[in-house]
């Protein structure tokens, strides 16, 4: 074969969640293979070694939902797996913008009508002192209703019963138990 076969593919790996969590990134593996298989019909199957660190790069417990792939029939009959490239590159250029501090640009001291931020915090603690100064209002005791006390039922005092040292120490009699017909 001298032209290559090169297809694109999202593989759908929801149902690694069914297995335990421990094999969870190993059946992952087997099932882009087992895909692969189906869909370029053929059973020699290799994966390029950034298909699999994007697989485990979250261990073995949790392995992505979904993987973009290209896969290539090669001159010497098996297929080549590999990540999807322009998904690749993508993700390596959001990374390096998350990096990049962004610098702030502030504004000189001689300018006038803007604030440096020592005024800011002083204004921002004056205003503070003002409402911790300022009590909030206490409803007056007049609009507050009394709570009704009802009057408490008379109990008897109950006598204390007390055992003497031998009464203590003997065990107590069983009742035989009546049996029902």
């Amino acid at each position: 074969m001298s032209q290559e076969l090169e297809r694109v593919y999202t593989i759908n790996l929801g149902k690694v969640l069914l297995s335990p969590n421990n094999q969870r990134a190993k059946r992952a593996i087997n099932m882009v293979k087992e895909f692969a298989r189906r869909h370029m019909k053929n059973d020699q199957i290799k994966l390029e070694e950034e298909l699999s660190h994007q697989i485990w790069k979250r261990g073995i417990r949790h392995p992505p939902r979904k993987i973009r792939v290209k896969m290539t029939k090669t001159d010497e009959g098996f297929i080549l797996v590999s990540p999807y490239d322009e998904e690749i590159e993508e993700s390596k250029e959001t990374k390096e913008e998350k990096k990049k501090p962004t610098k702030e640009v502030k504004p000189e001291s001689g300018a006038k009508g803007i604030k440096t931020e020592p005024e800011v915090k002083d204004k921002v603690k004056e205003e503070i002192k003002e409402v911790k100064e300022k009590k909030p209002k206490e409803t007056p005791k007049s609009k507050q209703k009394p709570k009704e006390e009802k009057p408490k039922a008379k109990e008897k005092p109950k006598p204390k019963v007390t055992k003497t040292k031998e009464e203590k120490l003997k065990p107590k009699e069983s009742k035989p138990k009546s049996s029902k017909k």
